[in-house]
């Protein structure tokens, strides 16, 4: 059973916490991990683009020129792709891009995310995370306490004080238990989170 440090918001270390072994302590599987991110990131993704074809752009209805004598090049349209306003070769047109992954993939995969951050010692614990007000330079003090630059907080709620304050810094993102995804415990360097959080994440994970 992983044993890892309990610290409060000031840096210090205030006491110890045994991890659950079925969500942080699993076999890392490389492939599940990558599957889930690829997943993730190619579901982000809206597919709108819209370009169109010889058949779709306005004109073109008749030939240009007669076929011969011209000494031009024989054209049957005004709209064919090597023509000014003319339609895009293989144009893209809106299509779903969309890759699914079973429950219980998804599963395995953040728990191998989670316990590679354990490994590698990138996993913080937190007593708890509360401000009294909205304001950047406190949640930045949390995060120079640690010398952390690019971490993902995980609450047990949502704390509009924490959310808030955190927002303005590009490189922290928050979220809670149940958004937790294997895309984000993966492309940040740490992962923040708090006492309470982990007791969930072990109840909905184990």
């Amino acid at each position: 059973m992983a044993n890892v440090s309990v610290y409060n918001m000031q840096g210090s270390e205030i006491g110890k916490l045994d991890l659950n072994d079925a969500v942080f302590g699993v076999e890392v599987n490389e492939n599940l991990v990558h599957a889930a991110v690829v997943a993730h990131l190619a579901n982000m993704r809206q597919g709108t683009q819209k370009a169109k074809t010889r058949s779709e752009v306005s004109g073109g209805g008749r030939k240009p020129w007669r076929q011969k004598g011209t000494g031009h090049a024989r054209q049957g349209s005004t709209r064919a792709p090597q023509w000014k306003g003319g339609g895009v070769v293989f144009a893209p047109v809106p299509r779903d891009y969309s890759v699914s992954m079973n429950k219980k993939e998804k599963r395995a995969a953040l728990k191998s995310a989670l316990t590679s951050r354990v490994q590698a010692e990138k996993l913080i614990v937190l007593d708890e995370l509360k401000l009294n007000e909205i304001k950047t330079k406190e949640f930045a003090k949390v995060l120079d306490a640690f010398k952390l630059d690019k971490a993902l907080v995980v609450l047990d709620s949502v704390d509009m004080n924490v959310i808030l304050s955190a927002r303005n810094i590009p490189s922290v993102k928050t979220t809670q238990v149940n958004t937790l995804n294997t895309y984000d415990v993966m492309k940040y360097d740490t992962v923040v989170v708090t006492k309470k959080a982990v007791s969930d994440i072990e109840e909905v994970y184990a």
